[in-house]
């Protein structure tokens, strides 16, 4: 009984640490010539591979709500291509704590999309992420906006990831493979598009080493592993334990980034960052009911 409730929070935290350390190896192949949509591209056809042997027929079967999960596929898709352009060209920790103000623009799709009032901790969220955005982003009395393409990446895919967490809560009885199925489509679907207008593509793969083609398989694996692990801890988690779980991420992020790639946050940017982290801690709490 033990093993199977440390179950759900063992697969949160495993898909925290991939998400964490994944970076690395994109910046990796980045170097070695492969950008990052092109190896998105790959790793996520890789990773379709397991994902179709293991749910192809469920997702044949799957007829309705299929406008919902092209929605979901796209917004995935962005999600995914971002945040892998964010961290590659820009500093890991600000791009994630950007991608973490998730919570805020969630509070405003469950409203337009499930029709969901907040509670008092929906207007706490909102509040504490906007400060943190703040903090981080205002700089000489300027407007609070991103500076660079990472920092728009980072921003953007936290957006497309809310839309497309309350989208799946939309279709919460269609099958998790399903749904993991239709992401993954999603990430090579956009990550298709400007691989298309690169040039040199074909002849940079044809160049590869067989250790950046184990880098591109590892990789592949890990978002499969990671994709099912935390819909499996998010089926039975609740969801102020698991968002407490999820943060994990941007411990081992930070840890991972100043070993590997030597990139220290100042002072403005913990707290910009803390005030983040803790909008995303009471974002857990948004949708309970609240007693009259």
């Amino acid at each position: 009984m033990r093993k199977q409730n440390l179950l759900p929070p063992l697969g949160l935290l495993t898909a925290a640490t991939v998400w964490g350390i994944v970076w690395y190896p994109y910046r990796l192949l980045e170097e070695a010539g492969i950008s990052g949509s092109l190896a998105s591209l790959i790793t996520y056809l890789i990773a379709l591979v397991p994902v179709l042997l293991l749910c192809g027929r469920d997702f044949l079967r799957q007829r309705e709500q299929r406008g919902w999960l092209v929605l979901v596929a796209l917004a995935t898709g962005w999600t995914n291509l971002a945040y892998v352009l964010a961290v590659i060209h820009g500093e890991v920790m600000r791009v994630l704590l950007l991608f973490y103000l998730a919570p805020l623009w969630t509070v405003f799709f469950a409203r337009l999309i499930l029709g969901e009032r907040v509670n008092q901790f929906g207007y706490l969220v909102m509040g504490l992420s906007l400060a943190g955005a703040y903090v981080m982003l205002a700089r000489n009395g300027g407007l609070p906006l991103p500076t660079n393409f990472a920092e728009w990446m980072g921003l953007s895919a936290g957006v497309a990831f809310a839309l497309a967490n309350v989208l799946s809560r939309k279709m919460r009885e269609v099958a998790t493979g399903v749904r993991s199925l239709w992401v993954f489509l999603g990430v090579v679907g956009i990550a298709a598009f400007p691989v298309g207008f690169e040039g040199g593509a074909l002849t940079a793969v044809a160049g590869l080493d067989s250790a950046h083609w184990l880098i591109l398989i590892g990789v592949g694996l890990l978002l499969v592993l990671a994709t099912f692990a935390v819909q499996y801890g998010l089926a039975h988690t609740p969801a102020s334990q698991a968002i407490v779980i999820l943060l994990s991420e941007l411990v081992i992020a930070a840890i991972a980034s100043r070993l590997l790639a030597h990139e220290v946050m100042d002072a403005r940017e913990w707290l910009g960052g803390a005030l983040i982290v803790a909008a995303s801690l009471f974002s857990g709490r948004i949708h309970q009911e609240t007693k009259t």
